[in-house]
């Protein structure tokens, strides 16, 4: 089970949307091209700077993280994201 909630700005507020997906191209279901907070409740995601898993990657393990720099960005540029799945 995989679960993220991402957040406009800063500090878990403005905007949200929950995810338990793979999102190529996350402006299909998010209308900002940035986000500034995350929540991630279940599993291991992977944010990538651009769409289709391109550009910059950070790891997310379970927990909050209240602006970009808390998983190691230094823009709040995220154009897609990944669940981290165990293949084995």
């Amino acid at each position: 089970m995989h679960r993220i909630r991402i957040y406009e700005r800063p500090d878990f507020s403005g905007q949200m949307i929950e995810f338990s997906d793979d999102m190529p191209n996350l402006m299909d279901r998010w209308r900002y091209q940035d986000l500034h907070s995350a929540h991630v409740q279940d599993g291991v995601w992977v944010f990538y700077e651009h769409s289709n898993y391109r550009g910059r990657q950070y790891l997310l393990e379970k927990g909050e993280y209240r602006r970009p720099a808390e998983w190691g960005a230094l823009h709040p540029a995220v154009g897609s994201i990944r669940r981290v799945v165990d293949s084995s």
